[in-house]
């Protein structure tokens, strides 16, 4: 055990004692992170985690076991570390890391702070408190054999937010609602009729027909089976998909009736999508299949959840599943938040996607796939979590050793590299000038319609989704102007308004604050009647990047051969699936928003990962390009220096 008396010197072992550890995140990584830690000798620990401790967990997070699962998180890891070091002090918080109790005063508590997270929000927010309390922090991630530890210090290195991530994969709105062709469009159709009916209630979440098709353009066939159809047991009638479901008791028959019958009638009125396309089957919720689609091959399978679903079968699971919904939803008095460890969740997901894909002569999937393919699960490797987690505690020690320009960034590849190395090393970069998170003045270049974007979108779409904030305050700069209250209600009546009601044009500049991020940025405003590629609106620190793309084009490529050698590049593919509301165009993640591609691999949001991918044949993928070598002597080099 590294505690022991001698193992490192009396100065750094009374730094490792004295010191005050915030580690966020008890799931794989952190595990295996607390253990390390309690045993390298620290006395201080509080550990924050939202989740709780689900059977999948199990295979891989061993401080939790049977007896644990649905229990906390962090309040079991605590328990379970203290076996290893009795006489530890380690604090325990079931809680979202993102709430304002957890201020910057309470990041100014510790001595640095130790991130094991699995979402790109989450990770977002550590890093803007950890700069604003001037805090080390020490970021990580995983998937399946792949891994990344770095290093963040404010003012020395690069923040989390300084280079772009890959944009998430998307698919069309129109391709969800009307014409999908592979499993996956139905399942995040399912996802978004979870929420619709059970969830928050998200416009570019809507499942039903998209009259509004550019394909369907001009076809009033559509509008009539709409209004032929709207009187008909309550079915086509616009309202509130949820409203629609309370007022009929979330009969399971209406909204089979509904979705997989009527909606398909309307689709199929829509004439022109299937010139060329297969036309779906409406389903009679009297007359359902006992078999599955004849496109499904699939072994039989005496697993539950490696079985592919009847019609039958599926139906039977969504009565129950809905039953299952109607209850929590009715415990818990709020939203419901999609869960892929929830059964009825999951059942309801994949029973509703399995009667999408007959329906429109796609192959079926069982649970088990669904579960995958709706979690964006990415295999959680046990060693993997253990070797990263040992790398993140050697880092900390350099860092509180006095040591910080010895600390690297550390990539686990799935290949050795020609040094017969799997962990491969590379200098800090220095803060990118134009992050617009850790710059000294930070500003942001946005490109937008004045004309059509609303006060609400600006605030829910640009501020909240792209730019992260929790509690946006914004007004006109030399002005005075509020246009959005962090407040409640406050400025309610701004919402649907558009940016050009309040006299902005194109050079108008906006004063942004997040109190509780202790955060503040210029956003400078572009006006564009249309943008490339039907993007609602472009972001990007560097004003450069707005330039029309013809006069980019004249810029020389970049020579990327001499940034390092190839060997250790790591590439880099989001797996997160989202809808594009607006159009029915797809913007490759290596060139989202004009950014030029990120020189190196960085954390994204599934579980546990790092979003490094070593198959060069995946077609959008972000190249992660090593810098100069370092000295022979130091390449792969991971111990304390």
């Amino acid at each position: 055990m590294a505690h022991v008396s001698g193992v490192f010197e009396s100065s750094l072992q009374k730094n490792i004692e004295d010191s005050r550890i915030l580690v966020v995140g008890a799931g794989g990584i952190g595990c295996e992170l607390l253990k390390n830690i309690v045993l390298t000798g620290f006395k201080d620990i509080e550990v924050i985690d939202l989740d709780t401790i689900d059977v999948s967990n199990l295979n891989r997070q061993f401080l939790f076991q049977k007896q644990h699962v649905g229990k906390s998180k962090s309040s079991v890891a605590r328990e379970s570390a203290l076996r290893f070091a009795p006489d530890a002090k380690i604090k325990a918080y079931h809680d979202s890391i993102m709430k304002e109790e957890y201020g910057i005063n309470f990041y100014k508590n510790f001595s640095i702070c130790l991130n094991a997270l699995d979402n790109r929000a989450a990770r977002n927010h550590v890093n803007r408190m950890c700069l604003a309390a001037n805090l080390p922090l020490v970021e990580s991630g995983t998937a399946g054999y792949l891994g990344q530890v770095t290093v963040i210090r404010k003012g020395k290195t690069e923040c989390y937010e300084c280079q772009p991530k890959p944009r998430q994969k998307t698919f069309p709105g129109c391709t969800i609602r009307n014409t999908p062709s592979e499993p996956i469009h139905c399942i995040v159709w399912a996802k978004h009729l979870f929420n619709q009916l059970f969830g928050e209630d998200d416009p570019d979440q809507d499942v039903s027909p998209d009259t509004e098709d550019p394909e369907a353009a001009g076809d009033k066939a559509g509008e009539a089976a709409a209004n032929k159809e709207s009187n008909q047991a309550g079915n086509v009638e616009r309202k509130s998909t949820k409203q629609w479901a309370q007022e009929c008791d979330y009969s399971t028959q209406k909204i089979f009736q509904k979705l997989f019958n009527d909606d398909i009638k309307y689709l199929l009125s829509m004439d022109k999508l299937w010139e060329k396309r297969r036309r779906p089957v409406p389903l009679d919720w009297d007359c359902l299949p006992d078999t599955t689609d004849k496109t499904t091959t699939v072994e039989n399978s005496n697993l539950a959840d490696q079985k592919v679903w009847s019609v039958a079968d599926a139906v039977t699971f969504l009565d129950k599943s809905i039953s299952d919904l109607k209850a929590e939803l009715k415990e818990k008095g709020d939203d419901l938040a999609w869960d892929k460890d929830t059964p009825a969740h999951l059942d309801f997901v994949t029973a509703c996607a399995n009667i999408r894909m007959y329906i429109f002569n796609i192959a079926q999937k069982s649970r088990f796939e669904v579960k995958s393919m709706a979690g964006n699960i990415i295999p959680a490797i046990a060693t993997t979590n253990a070797v990263i987690a040992g790398c993140i505690v050697m880092e900390a020690i350099k860092i509180l050793n006095n040591q910080v320009e010895k600390c690297k960034t550390v990539y686990l590849r799935r290949q050795p590299n020609p040094r017969k190395r799997i962990l491969v090393t590379e200098t800090l970069e220095p803060p990118n000038p134009k992050c617009y998170v850790c710059s000294d003045k930070p500003e942001v270049n946005v490109m937008l319609n004045m004309a059509t974007t609303t006060i609400k979108f600006l605030e829910e779409r640009i501020l909240k989704t792209t730019l992260n904030m929790v509690a946006p305050d914004v007004e006109v700069e030399g002005k005075g102007i509020i246009l959005i209250s962090s407040e409640e209600g406050e400025t309610e009546c701004n919402n649907e308004k558009n940016l050009k009601d309040f006299g902005l044009m194109d050079g108008s500049i906006l004063t942004c604050d997040d109190f509780l991020q202790n955060y503040q940025l210029r956003m400078f405003l572009y006006h564009a009647d249309k943008l490339d590629e039907d993007q609602e609106f472009i972001l990007t620190g560097d004003k450069a990047q707005l330039q029309p793309k013809e006069e980019e084009s004249k810029k020389p490529e970049p020579e990327t051969a001499k940034n390092g050698n190839k060997e250790s590049a790591i590439d880099v593919e989001a797996e997160d699936v989202e809808v594009v509301s607006n159009g029915d165009k797809k913007r490759p993640a290596e060139d989202s928003n004009n950014e030029p591609k990120s020189k190196k691999a960085k954390v994204d949001e599934e579980d546990d990962i790092v979003i490094c991918e070593a198959n060069d044949a995946a077609p959008t993928k972000l190249k992660a390009k090593a810098n100069t070598p370092p000295a022979e002597e130091e390449e792969g080099v991971i111990c304390l220096e």
